[in-house]
C-alpha cells in the first residue's frame, strides 16, 4: 500500500513538472527554413494564430432552441419489423 501511495506521489508530481514547462512564446520558423507556401486563393499567408482559430464548419455554433410543446411522431414507412430467418 505504501509503495503504491509513493509511486502515486511520484507519478503526480512528474505530470506536474511536465505539464508546468510549456513554451508561451509566440511561434517562429525555424532558423534557414522558409515559411510555407500561401494557400491557393489567398492573399497572403494566415498567421499561426490564423491556424490556431477553428472555422466555423470545424467548430459550428449550437443550436439552442428548447422543444417547447411536446408532438405525435408522425408515421415512418420505413420503420419496418425485422425479417424472420428460418433457422
Amino acid at each position: 500500500m505504501r509503495i503504491s501511495l509513493a509511486r502515486g506521489l511520484a507519478l503526480g508530481a512528474l505530470a506536474l513538472a511536465l505539464a508546468s514547462c510549456g513554451g508561451r512564446q509566440p511561434l517562429k520558423p525555424v532558423a534557414g527554413q522558409k515559411m510555407p507556401a500561401v494557400p491557393v486563393g489567398a492573399a497572403a499567408a494566415p498567421t499561426a494564430q490564423q491556424l490556431m482559430t477553428p472555422s466555423t464548419q470545424a467548430r459550428p455554433e449550437r443550436n439552442v432552441e428548447l422543444l417547447t410543446q411536446s408532438q405525435q411522431r408522425k408515421d415512418d414507412p420505413f420503420d419496418l419489423p425485422p425479417e424472420s430467418q428460418p433457422r
